[in-house]
């Protein structure tokens, strides 16, 4: 029987039709694939970019921060909370807004004065979502705040706080790119909320906190609890072998 032989390039071309086939099959894959890696490795690429919530180290040390901001209703330093820690000596941070500072210029400089206090920047609108703003509105935001706080108090600012904690990457590269470094808070003490009456607040804070913690609270009148609860919580840390330290004594300048 006679038999007859393919020629070679037609006996494999279904072979190579096929490899070919799943090549291209794999070319759509092997796109996604390397998209995604160019995506992380640009995507970290700001690495530097970060929120400080902690501080360094494991001693038994935590920071006392404070929110002095102001919206639309008109808001006051909270002399309860400022004497108490004055008088025990204790050094503490406040972030505050452009307009609580133009209301309450003499208090801060006060505060400023008397070497236990940092006044540090809280943007000066206060505005919730400074996220949702163009880059010249946030340095807006930052540089003007900046130039008041340094008028009042002699000093510029080296901190920086969101409003109500809402940012994005582009947000904060933008605040940390005007030489800021941007700390929030290690947990909520829920201060704001009328229904947390002074012994709750302190049982949660002293249930909550650990070493390098840092603490917020409010000092613009609606930390509604604070002024009360501070001596326990401030009593019972001390007792725990906790010292009070202020950020600029313990973050490095990036």
């Amino acid at each position: 029987m006679q038999t007859t032989t393919r020629p070679a390039s037609l006996r494999y071309q279904p072979l190579f039709s096929r490899v070919a086939s799943q090549r291209s099959r794999r070319r759509p894959l092997l796109f996604l694939f390397l998209l995604t890696v160019v995506f992380l490795v640009c995507g970290h690429g700001d690495s530097g970019a970060e929120v400080v919530t902690q501080l360094p180290g494991a001693e038994k040390v935590v920071a006392l921060t404070f929110d002095a901001c102001e919206t639309k209703t008109p808001s006051f330093l909270d002399e309860t909370i400022a004497s108490f820690l004055l008088s025990e000596n204790i050094p503490f941070t406040v972030f505050a807004s452009g307009k609580f500072a133009r209301r309450n210029a003499e208090a801060l400089r006060s505060l400023a004065a008397s070497g236990l206090v940092a006044v540090e920047n809280h943007s000066l609108n206060h505005r919730q979502h400074m996220e949702r703003l163009g880059n010249d509105a946030v340095v807006h935001e930052v540089i003007d705040c900046e130039r008041l706080l340094s008028e009042i108090t002699g000093r510029k600012p080296r901190f920086f706080r969101f409003p109500a904690g809402n940012y994005d990457h582009k947000t904060l590269r933008v605040v940390e790119g005007l030489g800021y470094q941007v700390v929030h808070w290690s947990f909520a003490s829920g201060d704001p909320d009328k229904r947390l009456g002074p012994q709750r607040l302190s049982q949660w804070v002293l249930g909550k906190v650990r070493p390098g913690n840092i603490l917020i609270f409010h000092i613009n009148g609606r930390g509604y609890s604070t002024g009360e609860a501070l001596p326990e919580i401030v009593g019972q840390l001390r007792a725990r072998g906790y010292r009070f330290v202020r950020l600029d004594a313990v973050l490095v300048a990036p």
